[in-house]
């Protein structure tokens, strides 16, 4: 039992006690206080009470004392009165209780059971236990409706349709030798041969929840620390969206995901500072739109965010961070006897930038970020013909959507003696490298209030502007293909009539109108965008997982709108129209419905 437990039992013990005997007290007849009838001798009582802990016992000898030495002043008065009989003076037990004794008896239980509550925390008078202040739980619930559909024309069966993804999960190389390239780019045959491509042709809908839960607790000393869980059909980074029907269906349970867990510290600084440390997994602690992160994206590792009020409504701030996209398995590779050297996979990122009050209805926030992905890249290496591992597996991405370029991992060298039966097993990873420099603008005007002086309308232009420093063309037109297949065969993606096609630039424009948040209901916004990523300007991985079904090599508009139909429920519709920008071709619409509540 617990310390508390045993506080709380013990109180309500001494509450107990207290009540009883202060109704028995007070429901006493005066026949019983002249002793016409028995009644409680006040010691008796009290020896119960300090038994149970409610009084101390030199809590009772004071009670004690103080109520005989009141009988024997008035006993006293009496004798020099000359009005009754003095009573009789008995040296432990009395008889007789007065009124006095009785308040001062339950005033004492009060303050000492009070105060001993107040003191432990679990309890305190007219409010809720200290405790529960440091907590917030809070959470969101979303139910979405989904419709994606093609329209004709699209590259069906190109190398850009692929779903290299699903290919780099499985336990077993996929076969890429050079007698079934055709099969290759079709669909091939059983076996190691057989590919996984992506949905370009077939109209799909489907309805998904979302479902999160989290929890925050302020721990002291400018330390708070939170953990959340969320619904999702696997552990995708970019989505916690669980298809109904999904996960075998036959209304089979769902799966739950830890999706945030962190310890945060922010110590006591002047006004005009701000200094945030956070570790463990947390949201985006970037200034930032959905062109490089997804908005459900969560950050493993440990970033550091400082601002300072430089001039009246300037706060210039600083955001850094080291994160872990990848930890070589302890056990690589499970089929070697000799393992392989670690190559863990790194993202660094610094930001800066400034808020700034421009006038009192508009507000400016400007930033630039530098991230630089370490060992991210694909790296190449010689592998036996006939090994189903080889020391490059490891450079494959464990997670990806599309648009990125990839590269076959293996130089498979050697032959047997019937060379055209020979494999070519073959992972893939990324061509490129990634460095990205990112520039990112927000503008809030809140001066709409003469011409609609009923609602608190906000116009926000926001925009960001990508490149990737480290994509080189060349080179990575010559590193996407499969080794030991014949020239103008090899290719991978990005590709138009053999040709490489892929960029390393994207940008977003978007203007929204509407309540700032949605508050109350009938509060609501719109907005529209455009949205340009070419295929190698970001990680496809870590992008928008919506705009064209998710990844790069993407360009279109996106409409979107929300309306609040309660101060904690809001529906909202989202349109968007994309259509590949490099190789095959490829377009895409996506219409969604969500009803969102929170607390």
């Amino acid at each position: 039992m617990t310390d508390k437990n045993r506080y709380t039992q013990r109180a309500g013990r001494g509450l107990a006690l207290a009540v009883s005997m202060a109704a028995l007290l007070a429901a006493m007849p005066a026949g019983a206080q002249q002793g016409s009838s028995p009644a409680p001798s006040t010691s008796s009582l009290l020896e119960e009470m300090v038994a149970t802990g409610v009084v101390t016992q030199a809590q009772a000898d004071k009670i004690l004392k103080g109520a005989q030495a009141r009988d024997a002043a008035k006993a006293a008065t009496v004798a020099q009165t000359g009005q009754g009989t003095p009573p009789a003076q008995p040296a432990v037990r009395v008889q007789y209780v007065p009124q006095i004794v009785k308040d001062e008896i339950k005033a004492e239980l009060k303050k000492e059971v009070m105060a001993k509550a107040e003191a432990e925390g679990w309890a305190a008078p007219g409010e809720t236990p200290e405790w529960s202040k440091r907590i917030k739980i809070s959470g969101d619930v979303r139910g979405r409706f989904e419709s994606s559909s093609f329209p004709s024309g699209n590259a069906v069966g190109s190398f850009d349709q692929v779903n290299f993804s699903a290919l780099n999960a499985r336990s077993t190389p996929f076969d890429a030798k050079q007698g079934h390239l055709h099969n290759f780019r079709t669909g091939g045959a059983a076996g190691t041969n057989a590919l996984s491509f992506n949905n370009w042709d077939e109209d799909r809908t489907r309805e998904r929840i979302r479902a999160r839960v989290g929890l925050e607790a302020d721990i002291g000393e400018g330390f708070t620390t939170g953990v959340r869980l969320a619904t999702g059909d696997s552990s995708s980074p970019v989505s916690t969206n669980q298809t109904l029907g999904g996960s075998g269906g036959n209304f089979s349970k769902y799966q739950v995901w830890l999706d945030r867990a962190f310890i945060a510290y922010a110590p006591e600084l002047p006004k005009q500072w701000g200094l945030n440390v956070t570790a463990g997994r947390f949201d985006n602690p970037f200034f930032g739109t959905d062109l490089v992160w997804d908005g459900d994206l969560g950050f493993d590792g440990l970033a550091a965010k400082g601002r300072y009020e430089a001039a009246k409504g300037v706060t210039p701030f600083v955001t850094a961070g080291a994160f872990p996209i990848y930890n070589t398995d302890f056990n690589f590779s499970s089929y070697s006897e000799e393992k392989g050297g670690s190559q863990d996979r790194w993202l660094y990122g610094v930001q800066a930038g400034t808020d700034w009050k421009a006038t009192p209805d508009t507000s400016v926030k400007l930033a630039a970020a530098y991230y630089l992905f370490d060992n991210i890249g694909g790296k190449r290496k010689d592998c036996n013909y006939a090994d189903i591992t080889c020391g490059s597996d490891v450079f494959r991405p464990t997670f990806a959507q599309k648009g990125n370029s990839y590269m076959g991992l293996r130089n498979n060298l050697g032959s047997s003696t019937t060379p055209d039966a020979d494999p070519n097993y073959q992972y893939f990873g990324l061509a490129s490298g990634f460095r990205e420099l990112a520039l990112t603008g927000r503008v809030d005007y809140d001066g709409l209030k003469p011409l609609f002086p009923d609602q608190a309308l906000r116009v926000s232009f926001d925009g960001e502007f990508v490149k990737n420093l480290a994509f080189d063309k060349q080179k990575v037109a010559a590193k996407s293909v499969i080794p030991g297949v014949a020239a103008g065969n090899n290719g991978l993606n990005n590709r138009r009539n053999d040709v490489f096609e892929g960029g390393d630039t994207g940008y977003l424009a978007r203007v929204t109108v509407g309540t700032p948040k949605l508050a109350k209901r009938w509060d609501w916004s719109a907005s529209l965008a455009y949205k340009y990523v070419e295929s190698d300007a970001v990680v496809d991985a870590f992008t928008d997982s919506d705009f064209g079904m998710g990844g790069t090599n993407l360009k279109g508009f996106i409409l979107g709108g929300k309306l609040a139909l309660a101060k904690n429920v809001w529906a909202g519709a989202h349109w968007m129209s994309a259509d590949s920008i490099s190789g095959g071709s490829y377009s895409n619409d996506l219409f969604l419905l969500d009803l969102n509540a929170r607390f």
